[in-house]
């Protein structure tokens, strides 16, 4: 706000995350206020099950968590580590949550690959045979460097050792493609709203195996915002544990609405569609995929700026002539990398009218020397 008025934000996201939102989906949350105890929120609160559950291939319940993702991502790790928690590290966030359980006194042991790089199943196999460590933690599609590990592959191998809970990170691969978390055996499965679910920010979801509460209940400090029985207790009357952020669930209501008339086939086919159009044209234009060939993500493309280009200058310039943004690199990738994604409501059309402006962008801007 400027001198008693509110300041118009008129340009579109196309960074990985908050994405874009819908007139529409604003528009749901400017719904009369009800009581978070109240039978009308059960009603709300059990209606967003089923379109949670198909979205995640489980019949686990689907807790929602007024919060980052980071929240969950945390309290997991707080609910059900004993013994030692194996952090699989491939990028910025994925690195972060080694430090997380390290805040949390939790035992941790961290397995590093370089970013862009997938994490490998065979490097986590060894891992776990050292009979070390009662959980792991995976981000299944790490953004700050575009790159998706194989999660088939790697809860195969973490299922071939029962006494390990698995925690996996889908927060922004969550509704773009399928993650049949029951079949793959995932213990634990987080997610946010603000990312292909195309919702403001402030939700998270987190949904346990049976397997992962039952290691919670043996498990003492799991605290209590983020500790899964306080949340099943509440799950199985309708409700959850704190006051929640009632707007983002009637927000999520009729995104659920939106995915169900689309259909998961072609919300996934449209996504990995969208995903290859914009990398065929950004490495028409010189640019070279950043992850590992065959390891890129499917929401969002991060490239390396193999051609020098004031990656600053040219998101200047995309912002104040065309109204859109995207990203300019993570971490130590600023400036070295850039993202663009594709995930949420995005069409055929609206990536074709970023990718316009990106060429008209790029042309006039500078290079950098040195």
């Amino acid at each position: 706000m400027l001198n008693g008025h509110i300041i118009s934000m008129s340009y579109k996201l196309f960074i990985p995350g908050p994405v874009a939102v819908s007139e529409k989906t604003l528009r749901a949350m400017a719904q009369p206020m009800i009581g978070h105890r109240s039978t009308d929120f059960v009603a709300l609160y059990q209606s967003l099950q089923p379109g949670l559950q198909a979205l995640t291939y489980t019949k686990d319940p689907v807790y929602l968590s007024t919060s980052s993702a980071w929240g969950v991502m945390e309290g997991a790790v707080r609910n059900v580590t004993k013994k030692k928690v194996l952090n699989c590290m491939n990028g910025a966030f994925s690195d972060k949550w080694n430090d997380v359980a390290l805040r949390c006194a939790k035992p941790a042991g961290a397995l590093k690959f370089e970013w862009g790089q997938p994490v490998e199943p065979e490097a986590v196999r060894r891992e776990l045979a050292t009979g070390a460590y009662d959980a792991v933690t995976l981000i299944h599609n790490e953004t700050s460097c575009g790159c998706m590990s194989d999660l088939v592959a790697l809860m195969a191998v973490i299922r071939s050792f029962p006494e390990v809970i698995s925690i996996v990170d889908t927060v922004s691969s969550f509704s773009a493609m399928p993650i049949r978390k029951d079949e793959l055996g995932i213990d634990i499965l987080v997610s946010g709203s603000q990312k292909a679910l195309a919702l403001p920010p402030g939700l998270s979801f987190c949904s346990p195996s049976k397997r992962a509460l039952d290691r919670a209940a043996t498990v003492e400090g799991r605290g209590y915002y983020f500790d899964l029985h306080e949340f099943q207790k509440n799950h199985e009357a309708g409700m959850t544990p704190s006051t929640p952020v009632i707007p983002l669930f009637y927000a999520l209501k009729s995104k659920l609405e939106d995915i169900a008339t689309e259909g998961l086939d072609v919300r996934h086919a449209r996504h990995a569609r969208l995903n290859q159009t914009v990398r065929d044209f950004v490495l028409a234009q010189g640019f070279k995929l950043f992850p590992k060939a065959g390891y890129g993500s499917v929401t969002l493309n991060c490239f390396a700026n193999t051609q020098n280009y004031d990656l600053a200058a040219l998101n200047k310039i995309l912002k104040t002539k065309h109204r859109l943004v995207i990203d300019g690199g993570y971490g130590k990738l600023k400036g070295k990398t850039f993202r663009i994604s594709n995930m949420g409501d995005e069409t055929d059309e609206t990536i074709a009218a970023m990718l316009n402006a990106l060429a008209a962008a790029l042309a006039e801007t500078p290079k950098l020397t040195g």
